[in-house]
């Protein structure tokens, strides 16, 4: 309030000849001014604000886009909009939540905690509550371990402290050091504090190729008894994954405490995509550059994608991943055969 006096004082010259009366009726709207403007309803228009303790997610809004946005992952959408809500709406967690996010490149694990991350934190992975760690840029060197331990137990606290509602996302895992993540053990564990920072209400989030062999050869058995893939469940998957990456000497969480401690509350599937999984991310892509869609086009795209196994050619090696740069070779066709919506 001190401040906003004394700006008062610089922009009214005159102020010091005013009686007393005006003087007093100048401070006490200075001292509204500096009340409203410092709210935080005010504030976080124009500030990005960590969420309060009362703020929950918009379940509809989150299944409304996991519906339209990300295409054949029944499993990691029903799992992962269950987890985050009742998180959301538990005021009390016993420990943070913590998703690892397993299959092939191109399924839609980055997609889907990108969207994550937006609905958390409206700026998404641009928001300064959300970190993204990329284990190939961030933790390089082997040598280095001890440092990149002491450096990301730091970051870790100190961002936590600063906002309890922060996200960190771990890319890569299948490239990180083993041992390495075990350095966030405690962050994770079921205790209320540690050093006198409460991490139950951060979210914790694993990105791994690692394991996408299984996956995909569950989806196949099932392919092959004729059954839908809509009828796999997590049952079916998370036992096999969950062991298969804690044997994984290439996995990042290789023999790690937390698997063996039990700290990862949900080992999440992406299955291999078919090939009209890929048409449907063909046209999301069409739609967002602003075109009309033809199926001509999409088919075109779908068609340059390679497909396994060799033989029955069901799912895309690369799932979704390349359907961009795919894409931008037809541009011109687009261009030439579709008109920009608007």
């Amino acid at each position: 309030m001190l401040r906003a006096v004394g700006l008062l004082w610089l922009l009214l010259p005159g102020l010091a000849a005013l009686e007393p009366l005006s003087v007093g009726l100048a401070i006490g709207v200075a001292s509204a001014l500096t009340g409203y403007l410092s709210h935080p309803r005010f504030y976080c228009n124009y500030v990005e604000c960590c969420p309060s303790a009362g703020q929950r997610l918009n379940a509809t809004a989150l299944k409304a886009q996991l519906d339209t946005k990300l295409f054949g992952q029944h499993l990691a959408k029903d799992v992962v909009l269950k987890a985050v809500m009742g998180f959301s709406n538990n005021p009390s967690p016993k420990k943070p939540l913590t998703l690892s996010l397993h299959g092939w490149a191109g399924t839609g694990k980055n997609f889907l905690s990108q969207i994550l991350a937006e609905h958390v934190h409206r700026a998404g992975l641009r928001s300064k509550f959300v970190h993204l760690f990329l284990a190939t840029l961030h933790f390089p060197h082997h040598d280095q371990l001890k440092l990149y331990k002491e450096q990301l137990q730091n970051w870790i606290r100190g961002n936590v402290s600063a906002c309890p509602h922060s996200i960190f996302i771990f890319d890569e895992m299948d490239k990180m050091h083993p041992g390495l993540i075990d350095a966030i053990k405690p962050f994770l564990d079921y205790y209320e504090q540690v050093d006198g920072v409460s991490y139950r209400k951060a979210i914790f989030i694993f990105l791994s190729n690692a394991g996408g062999d299984l996956i995909n050869k569950a989806a196949l058995d099932f392919w092959t008894s004729g059954k839908n893939r809509e009828e796999i469940q997590l049952k079916d998957l998370e036992p096999t994954l969950s062991v298969g990456v804690f044997n994984n000497k290439n996995s990042g969480l290789w023999h790690s405490s937390l698997i063996d401690r039990n700290l990862i509350d949900y080992f999440v599937p992406f299955l291999p995509l078919e090939h009209k999984h890929v048409k449907m991310c063909v046209r999301a892509e069409m739609i967002a550059r602003g075109y009309v869609v033809d199926e001509k086009i999409v088919q075109a795209v779908a068609d340059e994608m390679t497909f396994f196994p060799k033989e029955q050619k069901i799912y895309s090696d690369k799932g979704c991943k390349t359907v961009q740069a795919k894409l931008d070779i037809h541009e011109d066709a687009v261009m030439r055969d579709t008109k920009p919506k608007g």
